[in-house]
């Protein structure tokens, strides 16, 4: 994507001027994580593209790829929120662009495309602006659009995020994240299925409280996660147990829960990814999983380390 005539937005100094077009990638996220509730968060290699061209007055959206056929085409879309609600963080006035889109991160799956939509946007905001991204200014702005920081958080910083809330809701609660190096050699397999589920249906069917010792058994596995993720892959399999939420979520994806306990019978790292219902095996190089169900799709993914990145042409 990086050409002779363009720079990454991260290296431009104070004051940097407007531009001519603006070039965003995004990666894919999976939330989760197994134990790691609303908290953990892993970038991977499969990528939304935007550009955006200043110019004008109001938008004109364009889409290829995932979602074409179902997303809005004006002001409501939600890269194009993300741009507004960006410059208008920053103080910028852009009457008027075009935004085009090109997907490939699958709505509706648990791959985090609306993440990548916020992310995305707020950082062209930032290209558009003639501005360094400030990625902690934009996790916070991400987790205002989105509602928590999860997802967002693994796409602005890549590689493995830890996110919490800062603060209260009366205080403006915040997010906030940490980002690790995951252990050389981590990717993941994802089983993505035709069939789309909500997140707002996935987390109607949680319970509103759970038994203490599954509570204690996860913020275990949670806390095993961690070193499994950036120090023993080895441990991946016992570390991505889960009793919070997964088991919960089964009449809404039922096909999803069945494959992922196939694929930890047969020793692999399975779990649902975000709200899903794709199914993501984390684990090394020497990992072997089965060809899809039928109807499904594979991709082999790795992690990816960087998080969103913004190129800008420079005005005049």
């Amino acid at each position: 994507m990086r050409s002779p005539a363009s720079r990454d937005s991260s290296d431009m100094g104070e004051g940097g001027r407007p531009c001519d077009q603006v070039r965003v990638r995004v990666p894919a996220t999976s939330a989760n994580l197994g134990p790691g509730f609303d908290a953990f968060g892993l970038a991977l290699s499969l990528y939304d593209e935007l550009v955006v061209t200043p110019g004008g007055s109001g938008v004109t959206v364009h889409v290829t790829g995932e979602g074409a056929d179902d997303v809005p085409r004006d002001e409501s879309h939600l890269v194009v929120r993300s741009i507004r609600a960006g410059l208008d963080a920053l103080g910028v006035q852009v009457p008027g662009f075009t935004l085009r889109c090109e997907n490939r991160i699958p709505h509706g799956r648990g791959l985090g495309s609306s993440s990548a939509a916020i992310v995305g946007g707020l950082a062209a905001a930032y290209g558009l602006a003639g501005e360094p991204v400030d990625r902690e200014r934009l996790l916070r702005l991400a987790n205002e659009i989105e509602g928590h920081p999860d997802n967002v958080a693994a796409a602005v910083y890549g590689g493995f995020t830890v996110a919490w809330l800062d603060g209260t809701v009366s205080d403006q609660a915040g997010g906030r994240a940490v980002r690790l190096d995951p252990s050389d050699g981590l990717g993941a397999v994802a089983y993505v299925p035709a069939n789309r589920v909500l997140t707002k249906e996935a987390r109607g069917l949680l319970p509103s409280a759970v038994p203490h010792g599954d509570a204690a058994a996860n913020a275990g596995k949670a806390a095993l996660l961690v070193v499994a993720l950036t120090q023993r892959p080895d441990l991946l399999l016992t570390a991505t147990e889960d009793r919070l939420h997964q088991e919960f979520r089964e009449p809404a994806m039922p096909e999803s829960l069945a494959l992922v306990h196939k694929l930890r019978g047969s020793g692999l790292a399975a779990i649902i990814s975000g709200a899903g219902p794709t199914v993501l095996v984390v684990g090394g190089p020497e990992r072997t999983c089965p060809v899809p169900p039928d109807g499904w799709e594979r991709h082999d993914l790795r992690v990816d380390p960087v998080g969103v990145q913004v190129w800008s042409m420079e005005a005049g």
